[in-house]
């Protein structure tokens, strides 16, 4: 690609605490080429009035009551009109100026890659100095769509000739919508990706999956429904089994780094 523009949908409601990082992360890019584009489901603290202080350096804001998270991504989907989209949600930021540069340089090397999935790193403060955790995008193995797990959503970015083919977000999901259209593009479209352990996102822990137990239980079983409705095999005792994995992996971390 030669100097593709690039699209940003960040996606907000009530997120004062957090959303001028997010913005100002994106601003900050030494990649001239970018569309940024915000949706707000009608915040009722300050985050609009935030959002103003950026203008008029955000290509594209909305401010209007939406549906749910997926209704809102779609409203940004179709709004852009860059070669390259990506999602950048209200409480993750950018941590350097020089992501979307690493990003196109990862398309060029990969002329052939309709997306490109990125590690994220997740905190639990906000000095951000050491992760919690790297969900490194290297590590994802398709096969791992039918226990649950998936690529860090916030670190893919999809050709938008790849989005073409793979459609919008599902809206009858209420937490696991990510996942399904994860799903879709990698397995039923099987677009061309290329993992990347580049960190291109900083996440704060948190979020609609990972809010408790009846949020976890939620999200397995829309995980569920969404391979089923996809046509792949899988079953709860195998969505659940990846927790044993995750508990496996921790002891394999500790035993490789003994205190």
């Amino acid at each position: 690609m030669n100097n593709p523009k690039v699209s940003i949908i960040t996606i907000c409601y009530n997120a004062e605490k957090t959303i001028a990082q997010t913005i100002q992360s994106v601003l900050n890019q030494t990649y001239e080429n970018i569309e940024y584009i915000i949706i707000d489901g009608a915040s009722k603290d300050s985050t609009y009035k935030i959002i103003e202080t950026f203008q008029p350096n955000i290509t594209k804001v909305f401010s209007e009551p939406d549906k749910g998270l997926y209704d809102a991504f779609n409203k940004g989907l179709g709004q852009v009109s860059g070669d390259i989209v990506g999602i950048l949600n209200s409480d993750d930021f950018y941590p350097h100026s020089s992501v979307i540069t690493n990003v196109v340089e990862l398309f060029n090397l990969h002329p052939k890659a309709e997306a490109i999935s990125t590690s994220v790193q997740i905190f639990k403060n906000n000095q951000f100095i050491q992760p919690f955790r790297t969900y490194h995008a290297r590590s994802f193995k398709k096969w791992q769509f039918r226990i649950g797990i998936q690529p860090p959503h916030p670190g893919f970015f999809i050709t938008t000739t790849a989005l073409s083919r793979v459609g919008k977000y599902n809206e009858n999901y209420r937490i696991s919508g990510d996942f399904e259209w994860l799903l879709r593009a990698i397995w039923v479209h099987k677009i061309k990706v290329v993992y990347s352990n580049l960190v291109t996102v900083y996440m704060r822990d948190g979020g609609l999956s990972a809010s408790g137990f009846s949020s976890k239980k939620r999200m397995n079983t829309e995980n569920l429904k969404a391979l089923k409705t996809n046509g792949i095999y899988s079953n709860l005792a195998f969505i659940y089994s990846k927790y044993l994995l995750k508990v496996f992996q921790l002891n394999l971390l500790s035993n490789k780094n003994p205190s």
